[in-house]
């Protein structure tokens, strides 16, 4: 009996997958662009995770005898004021800007969602007071907000990430108070609340995952303007600190040598991150099929 039992999980777990794979394949094939926002996003993870095992030189080691070189076959994008290898440092930011990126939207994504649920749900008082401290944190102009809590704290990595979630929370507790709204009184609520659940679990497993679609399309776009938030900071000095590959810091450092023709200084750093929150809002749209359960049918 335990042996029939374990080989039915077996096969259910086979078939899940199975589907779950199939329905990934269905969705890259049916949509273009989200097959490209896939790839790029794949290049992306793969030059956080390999890039700086890969470049050929060490993004912190300088030489003055090459600085300012144009873009070669040695230096791809050439070399900076320094004679650092612009295509290395601009590699090997990526694992760190994303890692923020990452961070702060996961951090966001947690708070605003459980905050979000609770007002929705239960609804009172603690709708009133979550409203308004949503309200309070919205009523500044976000980058603003997020240099004052950074120049309050101090300009470290970790304060860039607090910074950047704070400033997103609102989006994603008005969303989930927003879904679960108008879910709390569906049929299949009742349904699951008759048949003895908890109004946690019925929170948690029943009305959450059909907020999840327009969520992963929050969180595509949040993961592009965290990076914009992080590479802003650093421009005007309130993120990354140099000599760290980073970039804002990179377009910064670049900028004071466009006018003497140095162009590549700041157009490679600012193009890779152009690439980066380009990917990220191609990537909702293909987020939310997959996690969509209407799709699956």
């Amino acid at each position: 009996m335990m042996h029939q039992l374990a080989e039915n999980t077996t096969a259910q777990g086979r078939r899940s997958t199975s589907n779950s794979l199939s329905h990934l394949w269905y969705v890259l094939r049916t949509n273009p662009i989200t097959l490209l926002a896939f790839v790029l996003f794949a290049l992306i993870i793969l030059s956080a995770v390999f890039g700086p095992a890969l470049v050929p030189y060490d993004p912190l080691q300088t030489n003055a005898a090459i600085a300012l070189q144009a873009p070669s076959s040695e230096h791809w994008f050439g070399t900076d004021s320094v004679g650092r290898d612009v295509f290395s440092r601009v590699i090997v930011a990526t694992r760190l800007d994303l890692a923020i990126s990452i961070a702060a939207v996961a951090l966001s994504f947690v708070i605003g969602s459980t905050l979000g649920g609770i007002a929705g749900y239960w609804g009172g008082w603690l709708d009133s007071v979550l409203n308004r401290l949503m309200d309070t944190i919205m009523a500044f102009p976000l980058f603003v907000l997020a240099m004052g809590i950074v120049a309050a704290l101090g300009n470290t990595i970790e304060n860039i990430i607090y910074a950047t979630a704070i400033i997103n929370i609102p989006f994603y507790a008005r969303l989930v108070r927003a879904e679960v709204n108008i879910r709390r009184e569906a049929g299949f609520v009742r349904a699951a609340k008759l048949a003895g659940n908890s109004d946690i679990r019925v929170l948690v497993m029943h009305i959450f995952p059909n907020a999840l679609p327009p969520m992963m399309v929050q969180v595509s776009l949040n993961l592009g303007w965290a990076i914009l938030n992080a590479a802003g900071l650093s421009f005007i000095g309130l993120g990354v600190r140099p000599p760290t590959p980073e970039w804002g810091i990179m377009v910064a450092e670049g900028a004071n040598f466009i006018v003497s023709g140095e162009w590549w200084l700041a157009v490679f750093p600012g193009l890779w991150l152009m690439i980066a929150v380009f990917t990220f809002n191609l990537l909702g749209d293909g987020l939310r099929d997959l996690v969509d359960p209407r799709k699956r049918t």
